[in-house]
């Protein structure tokens, strides 16, 4: 009964952070720009594009395998505009090719729909991973199945699909590149401003943590929230690519506005830096905690070096204020102060670990080289 109470409560807290993730993506979503808002513009503008596509070949045409239009139509709305001239070559192919095979399939088996899925889906989904077709190849399997369903198989509805396929990849390019087209500059920007900010926080609830009588009580908590930073960095290597592609074939560069260019790739790779230390800073914490055959440091150690921690936390929380502020000097300066005092910090910290003895040095003495390394490569921009 017990471990049946834990599970439902640890249910209740999944339930409930996720729940509070959504309420946060919304919010953002409608309050101001950012990467929610362009997930909800996006996944708009493919809803727009089926419902177009369907509209044209469906109710007006009145084409017998309309169902492809809207599906192509869905499938073209890419997160670029480059993204959706690339892909839209490959997923035309792969449709029109399961389209063709198909119809064959079945007017070689009378319109039989089993042995026509016999005939095609084992060669189609060894097609679809064809290094050419990308990742759309498994459209070509699922258009055979939307073909094999429909039942009958002629000349004149080969066509038609045909035809339906290619109006929806039309109408899917066309609302994706006129009709807000994504741009993604402000991208790396916002997504480099998460990564300092959960730095801040992480760093910052170290700091905190510390100071309490049984310091590392949270260190294991601390571990898990820095492995999740890699999370993060990669989303702004995704949000790098898609700015790259963004600018390529995109008629937004001159209808949208596009804002400040986004950091330089140097700052990605010095983020990358910075969340290693806090990785490893967290890791050696968690291991002091877990293991008893180790002396900890003295609490004048920790003391210190939670001060040092509360430092760089303002550093990071300064960048965030850089990379989002209209007005990046005061943060600036800012920053730089707080960068002195952290210094001065590790210079009390090394003193103290002078002090240490035993396994406590070596402990202390890895705790001191990373936090180092961290404020040398906060205090580098």
């Amino acid at each position: 009964m017990r471990r049946t109470g834990t599970r439902w409560s640890a249910a209740r807290q999944w339930v409930g952070q996720e729940w509070a993730e959504v309420r946060r993506s919304v919010r953002s979503a409608c309050e101001e720009a950012g990467p929610e808002r362009d997930t909800l513009v996006q996944s708009l503008k493919a809803a727009g594009a089926a419902i177009l596509a369907w509209a044209l070949c469906g109710w007006w045409f009145q084409a017998p395998m309309a169902l492809l239009a809207p599906w192509t139509a869905i499938a073209m709305v890419g997160s670029t505009v480059y993204q959706s001239l690339r892909t839209g070559a490959q997923q035309f192919a792969i449709i029109a090719l399961g389209t063709v095979w198909a119809s064959g399939a079945m007017a070689l088996t009378r319109d039989q729909s089993m042995a026509a899925m016999l005939l095609t889906l084992p060669f189609m989904m060894l097609l679809g991973n064809y290094r050419r077709f990308g990742s759309q190849g498994i459209y070509g399997a699922t258009t055979a199945l939307f073909v094999i369903t429909a039942g009958v198989s002629s000349t004149s509805t080969v066509g038609h699909r045909l035809l339906e396929t290619l109006i929806g990849a039309v109408i899917g390019l066309l609302v994706n590149a006129l009709v807000l087209p994504p741009v993604h500059l402000r991208s790396v920007r916002d997504r480099l401003g998460r990564v300092a900010q959960e730095t801040a926080d992480l760093l910052d609830a170290m700091a905190d943590g510390l100071r309490e009588e049984d310091g590392l009580e949270g260190a294991e908590g601390w571990y898990l929230r820095a492995t999740r930073l890699t999370v993060s960095l990669q989303d702004v290597s995704d949000a790098r690519r898609w700015a790259m592609e963004g600018s390529r074939w995109n008629p937004g560069g001159r209808l949208r506005r596009t804002g400040p260019k986004p950091p330089p790739f140097a700052e990605d790779m010095r983020w990358g830096r910075v969340c290693t230390r806090v990785l490893a800073v967290a890791r050696t914490l968690a291991g002091i905690r877990e293991d008893p055959e180790f002396s900890r440091p003295s609490p004048d150690f920790f003391r210190q070096l939670s001060d040092v921690l509360a430092h760089a936390a303002v550093i990071c929380a300064r960048e965030t204020e850089l990379l989002t502020s209209a007005e990046p000097d005061t943060p600036r300066d800012d920053r730089d102060a707080v960068a002195g005092e952290a210094r001065a910090g590790l210079d009390a910290l090394t003193e103290i670990f002078r002090r240490q003895e035993g396994t406590a040095a070596a402990v202390g003495g890895e705790l001191l080289l990373e936090v180092r390394q961290l404020v040398t490569e906060l205090g580098s921009a």
